[in-house]
């Protein structure tokens, strides 16, 4: 019976969204990068992996922006931000962003921004000090016997002396601006990556139909080899059997080392193993999937071997596969 390939299963993400939940929507009204944040990154003939990272710079009159995007594999979608508290509302806009355009991985987004101080004017929130002033003179009406401030204390009180900042509007539109090209840069990283995971997963491949053929190549030699151990056993017990009963204990030992479907099947699952790395889109779960079927034939063939050569192959291609799924766990 073939084996199919398409995977059902349910995507959710690590807060326990559906898939539905989980795809990209408009962000707040106002947002000046909606469309480029929100669409998903088209689809690329290549595969991506989970690791990478990304660094953005902003130094302007108003203060010091920088971003940093980092990236490891992960089973779904993990996002985790570090945002100052001025700038924490853009984290559902980065969130989303991020859904919009990765599949799976832990991302680590770290936020930081440095005000400008150079040689900011103070001044004075008069309406406020008179409030203070009137709230002290009540206190020393009640209580003259206590303490007053000093115009220091004055000046540090919440409120009383205004130090005047950047507009946050620029400062927000210049962070999603930043995180727009961080996750540019990440998304390049993790394509950069996936091609040298994509070359080193298919030249192992490429070793198994190696095997596989090697082991086609013995089939021959293999029941010619078994045939005289039956004939040697048969002698040494000085057993004589008619040439039907032969025939039948051959066949019977044929078919228990007959290892021609488990080599067809190893061919099938290598060929939709390329095809996958060749595809468009996430692949790392369907590649995790054929590895657990490569395996799977391997130890049958394993469970098969009755000389050493098929032995030998059987190993070589646990090896290989025990290789490349750790590989895989990298890819998207």
């Amino acid at each position: 019976m073939g084996t199919f390939y398409t995977l059902h299963h349910k995507n959710r993400g690590h807060s326990g969204k559906t898939p539905t939940q989980d795809e990209p929507q408009a962000f707040a009204v106002g947002f000046p990068y909606t469309a480029s944040f929100t669409d998903r990154r088209p689809e690329s003939d290549m595969v991506h992996s989970m690791t990478a990272f990304s660094r953005q710079d902003l130094d302007a009159d108003w203060g010091y922006l920088q971003l940093e995007l980092r990236s490891v594999n992960q089973r779904y979608l993990e996002p985790h931000f570090r945002l100052p508290e001025t700038l924490r509302d853009l984290e559902p806009d980065f969130r989303e962003a991020l859904r919009g355009r990765l599949a799976r991985g832990k991302v680590e987004c770290h936020l930081r921004f440095t005000p400008a101080t150079g040689d900011a004017q103070l001044s004075v929130n008069r309406t406020r000090l008179e409030a203070l002033a009137n709230a002290l003179a009540d206190v020393r009406a009640g209580v003259p016997q206590a303490a007053m401030p000093d115009a220091l204390a004055l000046l540090n009180h919440p409120g009383v002396l205004e130090i005047p900042g950047p507009d946050m509007d620029i400062v927000k539109s210049e962070a999603r601006a930043l995180f727009r090209s961080a996750l540019d840069d990440l998304e390049a990283g993790r394509a950069r990556e996936g091609d040298k995971l994509a070359a080193l997963i298919d030249a192992r491949l490429d070793a198994i139909l190696e095997q596989v053929a090697e082991v086609r190549r013995l089939l021959p030699d293999i029941l010619a080899r078994q045939r005289d151990q039956l004939h040697e056993r048969l002698e040494s017990a000085k057993t004589e059997l008619d040439p039907q009963r032969l025939e039948a204990e051959m066949v019977l030992v044929a078919q228990k080392a007959d290892v021609a479907e488990e080599l067809d099947r190893l061919e099938a699952h290598v060929g939709e193993a390329k095809r996958q790395l060749a595809s468009r889109g996430p692949v790392g779960r369907r590649l995790d999937f054929l590895m657990q079927e490569l395996n799977r034939e391997a130890n049958t063939l394993s469970s098969k071997s009755v000389v050493t050569d098929t032995t030998r192959c059987a190993v070589e291609l646990k090896v290989l596969i025990e290789q490349m799924r750790e590989q895989i766990q990298n890819i998207e």
